[in-house]
Order: structure tokens, then C-alpha cells, then sequence
């Protein structure tokens, strides 16, 4: 089946591309294979020094890659140029720290010596989503080249020209041909490349659904697996909040990448007190924001990726004004090419809307009426998902003892969620598990080698 790219701000037909045939993909794998057992026993500082190489390539293209991003799946460009000046910096901080974190550790023990040492396992299959094409694939890549694994990446099918454009840059780079592949086929192909032996491992990037049916083949198949999957992340705003800051904040978070991004704000859940204050002040910054084509400097909001996106995320939001949600602004599909959608606010929103109970991915807010901060935490725990939250209070003390009882893989208090290359990343419950990013992220695809010597 060919594999499509659209311009999501105009709707046109970029290109197609040809999927790989299976002894395409066969060629692929033993390629990856015999590299693997080079690219294992090079020493670390050349991995590092290639990899800060990476960095700088990153760096040097970063508006070719930019431009990339936003006419394939929709970003606003100021976005897309940050975007790939994190991948840079992920480089750049691993380089710095992957040979300490990787230092063996020593043990005590009834041995004469004891350590753990952490060594590679081989391929690694990377399934990737479209709305950060180039960061959750650089996120993933780079801790597994740089312990020594091969990576294979099976990208969304939307984004071929990003994926194609990353493995150009590892070759600019200078990484040895094999260390990085792109393979450009369907999702149907996912489980042949899960049943090769030389595949030790999966990490997905994704949605509830997609991450079900990949975890389920890898565990048949005995892979070692990094799920980070859907979010309905809380926005808890307590009585004590800083409201205008709040609502800056919030709405950055909840637009960012028109409002496709797994960690955004989408459940904000804001108590009594606060609750028409910060109605009135977000209301005012969602329409100040401007909507438009993703390659203009002064888009906020883009395009959706795909017509059946935005046509999904009408229907949520009509599901919850039929409810009782009552609509403050936005909440329509804009008229002409491309698949925009209106920034939108809806307000009362409770359990059995899809703003309460569901992933929106898209421009909406959903603004949930608590009681007090007892009735907050427990709404911010009333969901399936449980990837990120974030808590709004001027009390730190109170703060650090709510952390504990929200279910998330992460709480950022008084402040946005987000990734970063530093701390380590990922879910709990339908949000996923195991972990990307900082040193945690660098040990989930090596052997945990136990060594005891006489």
C-alpha cells in the first residue's frame, strides 16, 4: 500500500511513497543485525562524539527540518524550529552524560567483586506518532545508540518525509549505515518485524489502541517494551492559585501544537472559588490567538493532522454541548482548505462528556467545576489515563503533600507539564509504562548485566 503525505493547512497531496516490500524489510533487519554486532563494541566516546555530531547537523538544518514538520503534519513553525532545537539539546545532554550513567555499579556481595554492568541487547523497534515527528523519535533513538543498540523506526504513516529526513541526518552525522533505519511501512507490518528474533524490544509512542496491540505482540514474543500512550492530563487550580499566571500558562499548554500533544492541559479542574475568574480570563486569552496556516510566522494554532481529526474532535465537542457543557467561545470547524479548527472553551463540563472521560486532542478546553481541593484531587484522579498533571497553588507545603495522591507518571507544580531531556518521562495506568529521557530512560533497552567474581 503507498504511503501518503498531506499538507494538512491546505489539504493538498504532497507525495507518495512505495512501502517496503518484505524481502525489502528483510534486508533492512540484516542490515541492522550486522551492524549491531559492530556498532556494539565501538567504544563509547565515539558513540558520544557521534552523537553530538547529530546535534550540531540538528542545529545547522534546523529550519530545512522545521519546514518539514509543518507542511507534513500541520506545527506552527515557531514550534517546529523549538522542537528541533530540543532534539539538539537531548543530544547534546546524553553526549555529556551517557558514560557516567552507563559506569558499571558496584555491589556488595559474598564475591570478591560484584557489579552490574549495562550492556546492549540489539535492534530496537521504534513506532513512532506524527504530532512531534522529529523530537519523540531523536527521544528514543539517541539513549539507544548510544548504549550500543541498532534502531529500526516504523514512523506514522502520515510523516514519511520526516522520517526519511532522519535518517539522512544521522548519516550526515556520520553514524555507520544500519545504526539508524527508517522502515517505510504500514502498521501491518509491525508484527513481522516484532517476530524476528533480532528484535529485542519495542518502544510506542501513541494511542491506547495502538499501544494494546503492539504490547500484546511483543508479549507473546518475550520483548522488552516503553509504552507512553494517551493523556487526559488535570489542570488543578486551588483556591490559593496564582489565577492570571494559571490561565497563561494553561493555555500554552492546552493550544501547543493545536492542542495535539499527550501532556497538554485538557481537564482543568478548577475550584469554586476561581471558577468564573478563570473562565473570564482564559476566555480572553484563547481569543487573542491566531489561527492559521502552520508555515506563518504568527500562527498560534494550525491546522489539525487530518480531516477525520478535526471531524473527531467536532464531535466531542458537540457530544458535550448536547450534555449540558456550556460553549464559551470557539466549538465549529473553519471554512475552507486545510482542517482548522476554532480554539474553544467548554465550561461545566462533567463525568460522561468526552471532555471529562475521554482524550481530546485538539484546541479544546474542558473546564470541571470542584468543590474544594478534596474534591479536585479526586477528580484529577477520576481517569483512565495517568500521564502528567499539573497543580496551582501558592502553598508549597500543601503542594508536595497532594503530589503523592495524584495519579501521574509526573506532577509540575505551578508549572507547565512537559518533557525534558534531564528527568524522565512516561505514564501510569492507560498513559503507559516505562520511561524516556535522563538517565532512567538511557537503562530501559540494555541488559542489566549481574558480574560476581571470585
Amino acid at each position: 500500500m503507498p504511503i501518503t503525505t498531506t499538507n494538512p493547512s491546505t489539504g493538498q497531496l504532497i507525495k507518495t511513497f512505495d512501502e517496503l516490500s518484505d524481502s525489502e524489510l528483510k534486508d533492512k533487519l540484516d542490515v541492522a543485525q550486522s551492524q549491531y554486532e559492530t556498532w556494539s563494541c565501538v567504544p563509547m566516546a565515539e558513540r558520544v562524539a557521534l552523537v553530538a555530531k547529530l546535534a550540531e547537523v540538528l542545529k545547522k538544518n534546523d529550519r530545512k527540518y522545521a519546514e518539514i514538520i509543518s507542511t507534513e503534519m500541520g506545527m506552527p513553525i515557531f514550534s517546529s524550529i523549538k522542537s528541533i532545537a530540543k532534539c539538539a539539546w537531548n543530544c547534546e545532554y546524553l553526549a555529556e552524560h551517557a558514560e557516567v550513567f552507563l559506569q558499571p555499579e558496584m555491589m556488595q556481595s559474598d564475591a570478591g567483586k560484584s557489579y552490574v554492568r549495562f550492556d546492549p541487547l540489539g535492534i530496537i523497534l521504534l513506532v513512532m506518532p506524527w504530532n512531534f515527528p522529529f523530537w519523540q523519535v531523536i527521544r528514543q533513538a539517541i539513549p539507544n545508540v548510544l548504549v550500543g543498540n541498532t534502531v529500526v523506526l516504523k514512523h506514522a504513516s502520515n510523516v514519511p518525509q520526516c522520517a526519511l529526513a532522519i535518517e539522512d541526518a544521522f548519516h550526515e552525522a556520520g553514524f555507520p549505515h544500519g545504526v539508524f533505519q527508517t522502515l517505510l511501512i504500514g502498521s501491518e507490518k509491525v508484527e513481522t518485524v516484532l517476530k524476528d528474533f533480532r528484535v529485542k524490544g519495542v518502544s510506542l509512542t501513541g494511542s491506547v489502541q495502538a499501544g494494546s496491540k503492539v504490547a500484546s505482540i511483543a508479549g507473546r514474543e518475550i520483548k522488552r517494551q516503553v509504552m507512553e500512550l494517551g493523556g487526559s492530563d488535570p489542570f488543578i487550580v486551588l483556591a490559593d492559585a496564582n489565577v492570571s499566571l494559571a490561565c497563561d500558562v494553561g493555555t500554552t499548554s492546552r493550544m501547543i501544537n493545536s492542542g495535539q500533544s499527550c501532556i497538554a492541559a485538557k481537564r482543568f479542574i478548577v475550584v469554586e472559588e476561581k471558577y468564573e475568574e478563570f473562565i473570564t480570563m482564559q476566555k480572553t486569552l484563547v481569543e487573542k490567538l491566531i489561527v492559521g496556516n502552520a508555515m506563518n510566522e504568527d500562527t498560534h494554532v494550525g491546522p489539525l493532522s487530518s480531516e477525520r481529526a478535526r471531524e473527531d474532535i467536532d464531535v466531542q465537542v458537540l457530544k458535550c454541548i448536547d450534555r449540558g457543557a456550556r460553549l464559551i467561545t470557539g466549538g465549529k470547524k473553519i471554512d475552507g482548505n486545510g482542517f482548522f479548527y476554532t480554539p474553544t472553551i467548554l465550561a461545566d463540563v462533567i463525568h460522561g462528556m468526552p471532555g471529562y472521560d475521554e482524550e481530546v486532542f485538539g484546541p479544546v478546553v474542558s473546564v470541571i467545576r470542584a468543590k474544594d481541593t478534596e474534591d479536585a484531587i479526586r477528580i484529577a484522579n477520576d481517569t483512565k489515563f495517568g500521564l502528567g498533571a499539573s497543580l496551582w497553588t501558592e502553598d508549597v507545603e500543601l503542594a508536595e503533600t497532594l503530589v503523592p495522591r495524584i495519579n501521574a507518571g509526573a506532577v509540575f507544580v505551578n508549572g507547565m507539564v512537559k518533557s525534558d531531556p534531564r528527568l524522565p518521562f512516561g505514564g501510569i495506568n492507560y498513559g503507559g509504562y516505562g520511561r524516556e529521557l535522563g538517565r532512567y530512560g538511557l537503562l530501559e533497552f540494555v541488559n542489566m548485566k549481574t558480574v560476581w567474581i571470585r
